[in-house]
C-alpha cells in the first residue's frame, strides 16, 4: 500500500467507529505513518476526536446515519472500535467495495456479539469453552441454570464491553438482579444474556494475535508475550506481561487463538482471551482490535499493540517481541462530574520507571476508567508494585 499525505488527494484515510482511549492510540500510530484519520463516536469530544484530523458524532447502530457517513468521507479502511453498531450495514458498504471493514466485516458482526462468537469458536471450530447456553428472558435463565449450567455461573449480555452488565450468581436469589443488571448494561438491550459455566481457572490471560503480512507477502499468525491480568466484575483493573504459562498451556493458547483469528480472517490484532488451569486451556472471548489489557505493551514491548494494529492493517512489517516486564494499573474517575481535573501527577512520575496515560474523556464516572498508569522492572511483580503505586497516587478532583 502506498502511504500518501493527510488532507490531500494522495491521503491514506482510515476511519474509527468508536474513538475511545484505544482507538486514540491507533489514531496517534497511524498518523505518525501520515495517515488521514477520521474518528467516530456517540458522543463529543472522545479520547479519538481530540487528535483525529476530523471527528463525527452519530448513533453508529442508525445503518443509514453509517452509511451515509462512510460514503461522505470515503475512507480506505473502516476500524470498528465498539460493538454498538450496525455491522449488518458493514457488511453490506464492504461487499459494495465502498471501503475495506478491518479486520473483515464478517468478524465484526461476529464478534460484536457474544452468541456469534460463542458459537463459532464452541460449534464450528470445537474449542474447549465454559458450559454456556443463552436465555431471552428471566424464566429461560432460570431454566438454563437449572437444567444444568449450575451455580455458581456468570451472566453477560450478548453485546457490552469491560465488563458492563456482567455478574456472578451463587443462588436462586440472584437471578432476577442478574437479568436487570444485563438489561442495564449492555450495549444495545437487546433481552439476550449468555449464562456461562463457572470455570475453576488459575489465572487469566490476554493473547494478543497478529495477523499481518510476513515476508512471503501472505498474511501470517503472529503472537506476543502473554498477558495475566486482574478483572474486577468482569473489568480489568491491572495486567502484567509477561505472564508466566507451562509450555504445554503456551501452546495450548496460541494453537486456540490461531485458530479463532484464522477463522474470522483479514489483518489486524486480536485480543484473545483465554482460561487457564494447569496445562488446560479455555476459550473465552475475542476482540478484533486491541484489548483493553494490552495497554501494558506501551512500556513492555518494542511495538505496542496500537502500532502493530496500525502497520498490520496498513500491510506493513510488524515486531511483537517483549523489550522487557511491565505493568498496567487503571486510574478511575472517583466520582461523576464533566471536566474533572488530577492532583498529583508528578507523584506519580516519580515512581522508578512509571508513565501514565490520562485519556481525556469529558465525563467522568465513579468506576470510569480515566486513565492508565505503567511501569516497568526486572520482574513483573516490580513492575505491578509501580504501576499500582504510581496509579494510587493520582487524584481525580472536580475542576
Amino acid at each position: 500500500m502506498k502511504l500518501g499525505t493527510p488532507l490531500s488527494p494522495s491521503a491514506t484515510r482510515v476511519m474509527f467507529l468508536g474513538s475511545g482511549e484505544l482507538g486514540k492510540e491507533v489514531i496517534i500510530a497511524l498518523q505518525r505513518l501520515g495517515v488521514e484519520t477520521i474518528a467516530v463516536d456517540r458522543y463529543a469530544n472522545a479520547p479519538g476526536h481530540q487528535v483525529a484530523h476530523r471527528a463525527h458524532v452519530i448513533d453508529m447502530t442508525d445503518r443509514a446515519a453509517l452509511r451515509t457517513l462512510i460514503e461522505q468521507e470515503r475512507p480506505h479502511l473502516v476500524v470498528p472500535e465498539i460493538e454498538a453498531i450496525a455491522t449488518d450495514a458493514l457488511v453490506e458498504i464492504e461487499r459494495s467495495g465502498l471501503c475495506e471493514v478491518i479486520p473483515t466485516a464478517r468478524a465484526a458482526q461476529l464478534t460484536m456479539n457474544r452468541e456469534g462468537i460463542r458459537r463459532l469458536a464452541a460449534e464450528e471450530l470445537g474449542l474447549p469453552t465454559s458450559p454456556y447456553c443463552f436465555a431471552n428472558s428471566v424464566t429461560e435463565l432460570q431454566t438454563a441454570i437449572d437444567a444444568g449450567i449450575g451455580y455458581p455461573c456468570i451472566v453477560k449480555p450478548v453485546m457490552s464491553s469491560s465488563g458492563k452488565g456482567q455478574s456472578r450468581l451463587d443462588g436462586p436469589a440472584d437471578v432476577t438482579s442478574a437479568w436487570d443488571v444485563a438489561a442495564s448494561g449492555g450495549r444495545v438491550d437487546q433481552g439476550r444474556v449468555i449464562v456461562e459455566g463457572f470455570i475453576d481457572f488459575d489465572y487469566e490471560i490476554t493473547l494478543l494475535t497478529v495477523r499481518a503480512l510476513g515476508a512471503s507477502g501472505q498474511v501470517e499468525t503472529c503472537f506476543c508475550e502473554p498477558i495475566g491480568h486482574l478483572q474486577v466484575k468482569g473489568d480489568y483493573v491491572e495486567s502484567w506481561q509477561p505472564q508466566t504459562m507451562s509450555p504445554a498451556a503456551l501452546a495450548g493458547a496460541q494453537a486456540i487463538a490461531k485458530k479463532v483469528a484464522d477463522s474470522l480472517g483479514g489483518r489486524g490484532i486480536f485480543g484473545v482471551e483465554l482460561f487457564v488451569k494447569g496445562d488446560q486451556v479455555w476459550f473465552s472471548e475475542v476482540s478484533p482490535r486491541p484489548h483493553d489489557t494490552g495497554m501494558v505493551t506501551m512500556c513492555s514491548q518494542y511495538q505496542s499493540e496500537f502500532e502493530l494494529h496500525a502497520r498490520a492493517i496498513l500491510g506493513l512489517p510488524v515486531d511483537t517481541r517483549l523489550r522487557e516486564p511491565g505493568a498496567s494499573a487503571v486510574i478511575y474517575g472517583g466520582m461523576e462530574a464533566s471536566g474533572i481535573a488530577f492532583e498529583g501527577i508528578a507523584e506519580a512520575l516519580a515512581v522508578p520507571r512509571s508513565d501514565i496515560r490520562l485519556f481525556g474523556k469529558p465525563e467522568a464516572f465513579a468506576r470510569r476508567r480515566m486513565g492508565v498508569a505503567l511501569a516497568c522492572a526486572e520482574t513483573t511483580d516490580i513492575a505491578r508494585d509501580r504501576a499500582k503505586l504510581a496509579a494510587s497516587r493520582i487524584k481525580p478532583v472536580a475542576a
